[in-house]
């Protein structure tokens, strides 16, 4: 009974958890009842993980909720080996942003663990939802607690600028996508992922179906011209916002080209794959060289971001096995390395109350702890050996290598790249002289820190030494696409 029910309890516990914050007012119960039900959900969604069949590539702990039944349109729930990793990194990600905000949120704390409940409610069905018009109910609704989480907690007054350029843009580039699934409503009578992804489309539909998704999907990644937004709703998001944002929000648009886009659209995929591959690596070098030249730590970050979110869809469109793996991997690191990163600066924002980087320097000497962790966020986020990565680019650099060598080769420049803006990055904050002009109050990582800083190093470090208790889950779904791909391609 538990069993079948699984995918149930998991959406209901945040709705409870919502119910009953409503009535509380003292606010260390509110932080500690809702790090407690944070804790407990994550705990909640490890059995998904636990019982899932891997030799099973179609979806399990199936859920159908009726709703407008006459028009074939309701809440139809499942998990397959790809939708699983992100619903327990959303799990994760969630009590360590709760565990960050715990002192740093001193004004309207019940509306703000609100907000995370509700941004993890819609996150959890985004990622199990096998109706497109649902799914981009849930896609578009998580833009309303993250809009407020940027406008009200933010650190700085261009923070109601940076939540409106986060709010027009996904929205906008959404539209898109809703005016596509309207049209193969009326066309196929259906929105059922399951339908839709065993039909055959007009080759110039397809083609009109392809672009208004992967346009939505490319503003969320985000891609070039579209990351505009991004680095403004960095820099000015409260640490946990920023976690979340770069640890999972992202993941919506790769997520959704992996699981909507190339399998219900494959023809057109296999079409305008040297376009978008082209997109990536001028995304790849561009936020690269930006990042480099950067001196607020956050628009460092958020620019790494963007060209790591573009190498993974590089994987994606190589449309190979090794590709499409690497690209779920590297997904999941970049939500732990990225989050490990956001929540570093975090870390010295609450001590210094500035992110200008020449503020910093010869932290080593005074926060040896800070530094040591640091470094590994830094080798993780360079790919080292070892780290989770690694085993996410080394597949996605032989998936694109198989599919094309040229891309393969400007691809490796973003990586070298990738290596001068980290160490950069972690040479002025750490080495040389400390600035005593502008640093006045020295101490190291305390318990919370630490303990959330050990919580994500070891996620990146299981990752990357032992990626097989991840990969054996994604094998038989990952293969059911392409498979698919390759006959609707014949």
């Amino acid at each position: 009974m538990f069993v079948e029910n699984i995918l149930t309890i998991l959406l209901i516990l945040p709705l409870i958890t919502i119910f009953i914050l409503f009535f509380l007012n003292e606010e260390k119960i509110i932080r500690n009842f809702g790090i407690f039900m944070s804790f407990f959900i994550f705990i909640m969604s490890l059995p998904l993980w636990i019982l899932f069949d891997k030799s099973n590539s179609n979806f399990q702990f199936l859920l159908k909720i009726f709703w407008l039944d006459q028009f074939n349109i309701n809440f139809y729930f499942g998990i397959d080996g790809i939708s699983l990793f992100f619903i327990i990194l959303t799990t994760f990600l969630i009590p360590i942003c709760l565990l960050i905000s715990y002192e740093n949120i001193i004004k309207n704390v019940k509306e703000y663990f609100l907000l995370y409940f509700i941004l993890e409610f819609c996150l959890i069905i985004s990622f199990s939802v096998l109706d497109l018009l649902v799914f981009y109910i849930f896609f578009e609704s998580v833009l309303i607690p993250m809009f407020l989480i940027i406008g009200i907690w933010g650190s700085r007054e261009r923070k109601i600028k940076a939540s409106y350029l986060f709010f027009i843009y996904t929205l906008a580039g959404s539209l898109f996508m809703f005016v596509a699934i309207i049209h193969l409503f009326l066309t196929t009578g259906t929105t059922d992922y399951q339908i839709l992804y065993f039909s055959k489309f007009d080759n110039t539909f397809e083609k009109f179906y392809w672009l208004a998704f992967f346009l939505s999907f490319a503003v969320k990644v985000p891609m070039l011209p579209f990351h505009v937004w991004l680095p403004e709703a960095h820099v000015e998001a409260p640490t946990a916002g920023s976690v979340l944002l770069a640890g999972i929000l992202l993941k919506l648009g790769s997520y959704g080209m992996l699981r909507f886009l190339i399998p219900l659209f494959p023809q057109a995929s296999i079409f305008f794959t040297p376009y978008v591959l082209i997109i990536c690596i001028i995304s790849i070098i561009y936020s690269s060289l930006t990042a480099i030249r950067q001196t607020d730590l956050k628009r460092i970050v958020a620019y790494a971001s963007v060209a790591h979110m573009n190498f993974i869809i590089l994987g994606l469109f190589s449309i190979t096995y090794q590709g499409l793996e690497g690209s779920v991997i590297q997904m999941i690191s970049h939500g732990l390395i990225s989050s490990g990163l956001f929540f570093s600066i975090g870390c010295l924002y609450d001590r210094y109350h500035t992110r200008f980087i020449n503020y910093y320097g010869g932290l080593a000497h005074t926060m040896p702890i800070f530094s040591i962790i640091l470094f590994v966020y830094i080798l993780s986020n360079m790919s080292i050996p070892g780290s989770s990565s690694f085993v996410g680019e080394i597949l996605i650099l032989t998936g694109v290598f198989e599919h094309n060598i040229t891309t393969a080769v400007f691809a490796t420049i973003g990586m070298f790249l990738g290596g001068v803006y980290s160490l950069l990055f972690y040479n002025r904050i750490c080495y040389g002289s400390l600035q005593t002009n502008y640093l006045k109050v020295f101490y190291d990582l305390t318990y919370r820190e630490f303990l959330i800083h050990i919580a994500l190093v070891f996620g990146i470090i299981v990752l990357g030494v032992y990626p097989t208790i991840f990969e054996t889950c994604l094998h038989e779904s990952i293969s059911k696409i392409l498979i698919h791909v390759e006959f609707q391609n014949i």
